[in-house]
């Protein structure tokens, strides 16, 4: 009877063992998506992946100029850049060929312009290229990973500008995709001068369904004077609108300085928000933005002179062998437009983290 006594109480502790560990397993997984990373040197890429699933691509194609986050997808797996030109879809903008997915550039650099370099389908001659140089560090986890990065700012004679070093943290939260950016700017052995313009300078072209809606043609001149009609387009499935930290709407956000920008709209049945956030230790803060209601979504420091009508001018110089550093959070929620106070919270993480 006590040998009979003892198998059942071994038998209890194994079972209580094995739902422990199942107990612990589910804890384990419930912490957060796993974010991993998958190199792919011929493609000149690294896809950033959530629980199997592509978030963004890490990406320096030779046709682009500049490395870039593309595509930029919903935890859904909806697209809320643009295709073109790299992979067009239907119904698609077809202007400003240079505006790919997610980059950081300016439009003049020591009077060259790095923002609109392949405006033409090809490479500008007279424009500068940020040139991928290494993958530093690939680092993958539960809930988040995080990747540095270097690359030049090279003139068209072939010489650097500034040296670059970005640091990118990719966050998984239930149904929130986040991205934020540390990029540091250093110049060498002469002072870089970032003469104000509007052409600048972080900045995402988001999907068509996110744009606002189109009322007319509208004529817009590029840093060289360079006349781009932007053309009226069926409104149908067009959804999005700005909203700005401080209370202003649709086109009016357009060079008007905010803490944040949210970009909300739908695209089918899903509810997206798509918000970058200022840090209060970047150069302009609240930062100007360079919005545009045809789906460019760009946050500009430098481009004070055109944002303020000539009333006030920034030239920002980093001086020989000094930096500066820019700071930068994407936020993608799928499936509601996200309230002030959501925003804030995730704003204010964002400037107390880094």
């Amino acid at each position: 009877m006590k040998i009979k006594f003892v198998s059942i109480m071994a038998f209890i502790v194994i079972i209580a063992l094995a739902y422990s560990s199942a107990a612990q397993n589910r804890i384990q997984k419930s912490k957060g998506p796993v974010v991993k990373f998958v190199k792919n040197g011929a493609s000149k890429k690294v896809d950033v992946i959530i629980d199997g699933k592509l978030f963004t691509s890490y990406w320096w194609p030779d046709t682009v100029y500049k490395p870039i986050l593309y595509p930029l997808l919903t935890a859904a797996g909806t697209p809320v850049t643009r295709g073109f030109p790299i992979k067009a879809r239907e119904g698609e903008r077809r202007d400003h060929i240079h505006q790919v997915g997610n980059w950081l550039n300016y439009g003049n650099v020591n009077g060259i312009d790095f923002w609109g370099n392949g405006s033409e389908g090809k490479r500008n001659v007279k424009a500068g290229e940020i040139k991928h140089i290494s993958i530093e560090k690939l680092s993958g986890g539960t809930g988040e990973g995080s990747m540095i990065t270097t690359a030049g700012w090279i003139a068209p004679d072939g010489k650097q500008l500034l040296a670059e070093r970005t640091e990118l943290h990719f966050i998984a939260k239930g149904s929130t995709r986040i991205i934020d950016r540390i990029t540091t700017l250093t110049a060498g052995n002469i002072p870089v001068t970032m003469k104000d313009t509007k052409e600048g300078s972080f900045g995402i072209r988001v999907a068509r369904q996110l744009e606002l809606p189109s009322k007319e043609d509208v004529t817009l001149t590029d840093a060289n004077g360079n006349p781009t009609t932007v053309k009226k387009m069926s409104n149908e499935d067009v959804t999005g609108n700005y909203r700005s930290s401080e209370g202003i709407t649709g086109e009016a956000v357009w060079g008007k300085r905010s803490k944040w920008m949210d970009l909300y709209g739908n695209i089918g049945g899903e509810k997206i928000s798509m918000v970058i956030c200022d840090h209060p230790e970047n150069l302009s803060y609240p930062t100007y933005w360079h919005a545009r209601g045809y789906g460019l979504f760009a946050a500009n420091p430098f481009g004070v002179k055109d944002f303020t009508n000539g009333k006030e001018e920034l030239n920002y110089v980093i001086p020989a062998g000094g930096s500066l550093t820019l700071k930068y959070r994407i936020i993608i929620s799928s499936g509601s437009h996200l309230s002030d106070a959501e925003i804030n919270m995730l704003a204010d993480n964002f400037a107390s983290k880094y």
